[in-house]
């Protein structure tokens, strides 16, 4: 048993763990279903997922067009819902993360509602239009995720004017959290607005200045909570409604990654997660991995040769709205994003960009099941009985 109340999302009661989306593959119908099994909410990435679908990879491989690349991934992301709801059964959520940073996010969006996902997050940018997006799928749950209070306020007044309220809101702190991070430097990491108590508090007045204090906006904080002590702290102490968390899920056993990607994630030493600026100009947390290395190493050069071609994308692709490879932008990363997160996915080391969260993991270097880690995030035991049950 947990001491903690319910996360309240629509009509379902749910653990207050939610579990966050990872791209390229790393959070897919194995991994999302797993956690909704536990009457939580699992997130499935939206990003790319045919390199989990041979089939499609095939496919892609034979006509390198973007328009079919779109397709594909649509494709591929129609299954990895309707296998995690199949999967899940009728436990927790399945809710689909989109980076309003792609190009297609809007398409995503659509697919992922047609296709029946309970929930739709999206972070990477003020998702001002969403409302307008899933106007056509008024049960689908919204939660947008922003990382400070100012955000919240812009992205309340705009969906107000459309008669939506968020069902949610993740607050994401850009010191803790892995992969692309909500700020505009890495200088601004640690800046105090980020402070979850802040952000907190702030959100609060924001609510009252907005006439919303009747509302129940579940708050989600996001970073560095995957400790039983911290999670009771926000919950019990600062009023948050739940937590997310990514890193400490992406190593389970139903991680849909390969094991070598684990393995990177879970023997990385403090001093081994770095921060860099990368493609789309946002800073970034990842294992400092042989490739990261030696893309630092090199990465003044690279941006002096930077031009705008898009033959210099790896995959042929248009993911994001900006891209500092294709479109030629000096000033920020050099690479294909796709292609390092997809040689990540199979475990490549050598090739690889591995994203991670700052803290550390719950059971170190340990690769441990979704249920142990839900026992431990929830009551702080670390070795459960076999087939105990969470309330």
């Amino acid at each position: 048993m947990h001491a903690f109340p319910s996360l309240q999302i629509r009509n379902r009661k749910l653990l207050p763990i939610v579990q966050g989306g990872m791209g390229v593959g790393i959070s897919a119908s194995r991994l999302s279903s797993a956690v909704a099994r536990e009457n939580a909410m699992g997130t499935i990435a939206s990003i790319d997922l045919r390199h989990l679908h041979p089939d499609l990879l095939a496919q892609s491989k034979a006509r390198p067009e973007q328009a079919n690349y779109d397709q594909l991934n649509r494709i591929a992301l129609d299954r990895e819902i309707k296998k995690a709801l199949y999967e899940a059964g009728d436990q927790g959520m399945i809710a689909v993360n989109v980076m309003k940073a792609v190009n297609d996010y809007a398409a995503l969006v659509r697919q992922a509602c047609e296709s029946g996902a309970h929930a739709i997050v999206m972070g990477a940018g003020l998702p001002l239009e969403l409302p307008d997006l899933t106007q056509n799928h008024p049960d689908v749950a919204l939660i947008p995720i922003l990382s400070e209070s100012r955000g919240i306020h812009i992205v309340l007044k705009r969906w107000m004017k459309k008669n939506r309220l968020p069902d949610a809101i993740v607050i994401e702190h850009p010191n803790h959290a892995g992969g692309h991070l909500g700020a505009t430097t890495i200088e601004d990491l640690g800046n105090e607005r980020f402070s979850f108590r802040r952000v907190l508090e702030e959100t609060a007045n924001v609510f009252r200045q907005l006439g919303l204090e009747s509302e129940k906006i579940p708050l989600i904080l996001a970073g560095g909570m995957a400790s039983f002590r911290k999670i009771s702290t926000a919950l019990k102490d600062w009023g948050a409604s739940a937590v997310q968390i990514g890193t400490a899920f992406a190593v389970t056993r139903e991680g849909d990654a390969h094991e070598n990607f684990k393995q990177v994630l879970t023997s990385a030493r403090q001093e081994d997660i770095v921060e860099f600026i990368s493609v789309a100009g946002l800073p970034a947390r990842a294992v400092m991995t042989p490739y990261l290395k030696k893309y630092l190493q090199n990465e003044q050069k690279l941006q002096s040769a930077a031009k705008a071609d898009p033959r210099r994308c790896v995959q042929n692709m248009n993911c994001l709205q900006v891209c500092g490879l294709r479109d030629g932008i000096a000033k920020i990363g050099q690479f294909c994003i796709d292609q390092r997160l997809t040689d990540a996915l199979n475990g490549d080391v050598r090739k690889g960009l591995f994203f991670r969260g700052r803290d550390p993991l719950p059971f170190g270097e340990q690769i441990r099941s979704v249920y142990d880690t839900m026992q431990y995030l929830l009551t702080g035991v670390k070795n459960p009985p076999p087939a105990q049950a969470l309330a």
